[in-house]
């Protein structure tokens, strides 16, 4: 990585503000790579591993190009996940915050009368899953006669998942004179057909080998029967004593299964899978993520593009099969320069999804020796030590936003015909306050979700307090995160 900064791409004051503000130092090997060519308006053709930084190598340009006064998007954003989907979405937000950039998530199981409802306002990126995407475009509740930026995130994973097709139909519906950005941890060939077909001239970057991503990782497996693997795992709890841990397995039948015998022996434990409703995956991401549990449980659908700082360990309880997916797991630690422990379980039948994971890494994982109970005893105490100690709870990236910008709760919304120059007008009516203290406005049926930027928002909720907008009572008050 070299020493270049942020302010070398000549990018507007308000994106480096929020740059700031997410803790970014320096550009990535990717994000130096990717953003100067993007920013010409050329397309790209990324290879770069999950974890290199290569969402703000896309999010930077697409905000600094939005023009913010156009209500139709500008920008559409394909992910393979719902998980992704949102986290893309929301750090897109925040880049673009200071420049009042809305990025929203579109993706199956969620009311797709809800998305439609937020793709009527003003939406500057829409990130979406192929399937609901192309449901929307069918719908014709996505305009997409504006949209200047297609981005495929996690191509190879699209791929794998059978969504090819479906990302085909999208890119056939999206304008020709557009900018095309392709990023894939890996290029195969029906994946180098798409560019060949939908790209012009695509300028080639690749970053990041898979071997050179698990050389900070300290990689060891464990040959093991599948009725003495808990008996295992608990032993090397007790001698690893991780701070922040991901045991990965197949399905969810089996996350549910370890998340009961876990929270049986009082283990600080969540869990995560496909089987669970939306909002509980997002709230246990999100309280994994600031760190009120040390283990997280969960299938492969945490293993791409999520983003949790400081994971020491990763356990492949089940051995992935698929190749690529242990990359992908043991990919979550080892992060941002720092050092981490991939732990692998295997059975005497897997031996050959082993060797194949090995071959592709480019390296023998070294074989561990299992650990008796007389072993990790001695570790025990130390381990329920730090067990019992109250969790420091982490910083979120939103965190250095909050003193600068309030999200405000208004009790009133389109039922009452309020319009965004409705709140604009009211709130610009309070002295010392202006439209560049108005951040994102989201006008809902029955209420409305405002940022008050510059640290003004104190001000507004005590102007604002039981008063009026368009000449009907309104309450305002700090909204629930």
């Amino acid at each position: 990585m070299s020493n270049m900064k942020f302010e070398e791409f000549k990018i507007s004051e308000e994106i480096l503000k929020a740059i700031k503000n997410l803790e970014y130092k320096k550009p990535s090997d990717v994000q130096e790579a990717v953003i100067p060519i993007a920013l010409e308006g050329r397309d790209i053709i990324v290879k770069s591993q999950t974890g290199s930084g290569k969402t703000a190598a896309f999010a930077i340009p697409l905000c600094e190009s939005a023009d913010v006064g156009e209500t139709q998007p500008q920008a559409l954003v394909l992910t393979p996940t719902r998980e992704l989907a949102l986290q893309v979405s929301q750090d897109i937000t925040n880049i673009g915050r200071y420049k009042k950039i809305r990025a929203i998530a579109v993706f199956g199981k969620q009311p797709i009368e809800t998305q439609k409802k937020q793709l009527k306002q003003r939406v500057h990126v829409v990130v979406g899953t192929p399937g609901r995407t192309l449901d929307h475009i069918e719908r014709g509740t996505i305009n997409l006669e504006k949209i200047k930026y297609l981005i495929l995130d996690e191509a190879d994973e699209m791929l794998s998942m059978g969504f090819i097709e479906q990302v085909e139909e999208v890119i056939k519906a999206v304008p020709k004179n557009r900018v095309t950005m392709l990023f894939s941890a890996t290029i195969p060939e029906s994946i180098e057909a798409i560019c060949k077909q939908y790209m012009v001239n695509p300028v080639k970057v690749e970053i990041n080998p898979e071997k050179l991503t698990v050389e900070k990782i300290d990689q060891i497996c464990y040959e093991v029967d599948e009725d003495k693997k808990f008996s295992l795992l608990k032993r090397l709890l007790y001698i690893e004593n991780p701070d922040s841990c991901i045991v990965f397995c197949r399905t969810k039948e089996n996350v549910d299964e370890i998340t009961v015998q876990m929270k049986n022996r009082h283990y600080s434990c969540i869990k995560i899978h496909g089987g669970m409703i939306q909002n509980d995956r997002l709230d246990a991401m999100e309280r994994f993520r600031k760190g009120e549990f040390r283990f997280l449980v969960a299938t492969d659908v945490a293993a791409r593009g999520i983003d949790v700082e400081n994971i020491t360990h990763i356990i492949n309880y089940d051995l992935p099969l698929e190749r690529g997916n242990y990359v992908h797991r043991i990919g979550r630690t080892g992060r941002a320069g720092k050092k981490g422990k991939a732990i692998t379980f295997v059975t005497h039948n897997e031996n050959r999804f082993l060797k194949a994971i090995e071959q592709y890494i480019g390296m023998e994982i070294p074989k561990g020796s299992i650990p008796t109970k007389e072993d990790s005893e001695p570790f025990r105490v130390a381990f329920y030590e730090k067990h019992d100690a109250k969790p420091i709870i982490k910083k979120t990236k939103l965190s250095n936003f909050n003193s600068d910008i309030m999200k405000m709760y208004i009790s009133a919304g389109k039922k009452k015909k309020i319009r965004t120059l409705d709140i604009v007008g009211t709130i610009c009516n309070i002295e010392g306050v202006s439209s560049d203290d108005i951040g994102i406005i989201d006008i809902q049926d029955s209420f409305s979700h405002v940022d008050i930027m510059n640290g003004k928002g104190d001000l507004v909720l005590k102007s604002l307090k039981n008063g009026t907008i368009k000449g009907k009572t309104i309450r305002a008050q700090k909204a629930n995160k």
